[in-house]
């Protein structure tokens, strides 16, 4: 996946404006030290800066953390791989925003997280839940079949039953677990399906030339206008996993 920063920025906010709602859910300590994880251009680490004594915000992509750091040059950015990260016992709070479903390997993500977590540290994050863009990805998928392929972009949706075992595998105490719907408006009138697809389905869209993939999001657009379109704008099938944890 390769993420266009200015992009993602200008079409995409509601994933930071949605995701200021979990900032409510985090503890008022001003000692605390926060690991945004995900952080994508850096506007809720921004938030969370407020919130705490530290806050460091990691991301996979580059882009994404060239960003941060010209938008907010005094805080701290890394680009790193979440199954990677190095920590033992250094954060108070992991908090993640629409992250976890871009990740495949929940089990190592969660004992990650783990280890990084101070003694009775806490994550907050939220993401994507079972069942979540379904009509979108099965549009996608019946377009691409007509060019002859199978979709290859991979999600990883939970069910709360699935992500809630796994958390308790490696030792934490759910406060809060539970999906819900979240109908999501997209911006850019009739073209704003087009650009929100352009950007999530890059892996397999970047196979095509630019006319095959124009062709794809027609057929795609066309299959979910029913029930997506509503004559102003498309509305994206969001259903989100909720998650306030400690050990």
């Amino acid at each position: 996946m390769k993420w266009n920063s200015k992009l993602y920025d200008h079409n995409h906010d509601f994933v930071a404006e949605y995701g200021k709602g979990l900032l409510e859910f985090i503890p008022e300590d001003k000692t605390q030290k926060i690991l945004d994880l995900g952080c994508g251009t850096g506007i809720l680490t921004a938030e969370l800066a407020q919130l705490g004594d530290y806050v460091l915000g990691i991301d996979g992509s580059s882009e994404m953390i060239k960003k941060a750091k010209q938008a907010y040059p005094s805080l701290d950015f890394e680009v790193m791989n979440a199954l990677e990260m190095p920590y033992l016992q250094q954060w108070d709070l992991v908090f993640s925003n629409a992250v976890f479903h871009w990740i495949l390997d929940h089990d190592l993500l969660i004992k990650k997280i783990k280890d990084s977590l101070k003694p009775s540290g806490k994550l907050i994050c939220e993401f994507g839940a079972y069942g979540n863009i379904q009509t979108i990805e099965n549009g996608m998928k019946n377009a691409l079949e007509k060019k002859g392929l199978s979709i290859s972009t991979k999600f990883n949706f939970p069910t709360v039953e699935t992500f809630g075992s796994l958390l308790e595998k490696h030792g934490f105490t759910i406060e809060k677990l539970y999906d819900y719907d979240r109908p999501t408006p997209l911006k850019d009138e009739e073209k704003g399906l087009y650009h929100w697809a352009k950007q999530f389905f890059d892996t397999d869209l970047g196979k095509l030339s630019e006319k095959e993939q124009d062709m794809v999001l027609k057929d795609m657009t066309d299959e979910v206008r029913a029930k997506l379109w509503n004559g102003s704008y498309w509305t994206a099938d969001y259903r989100r996993l909720r998650v306030i944890a400690h050990i």
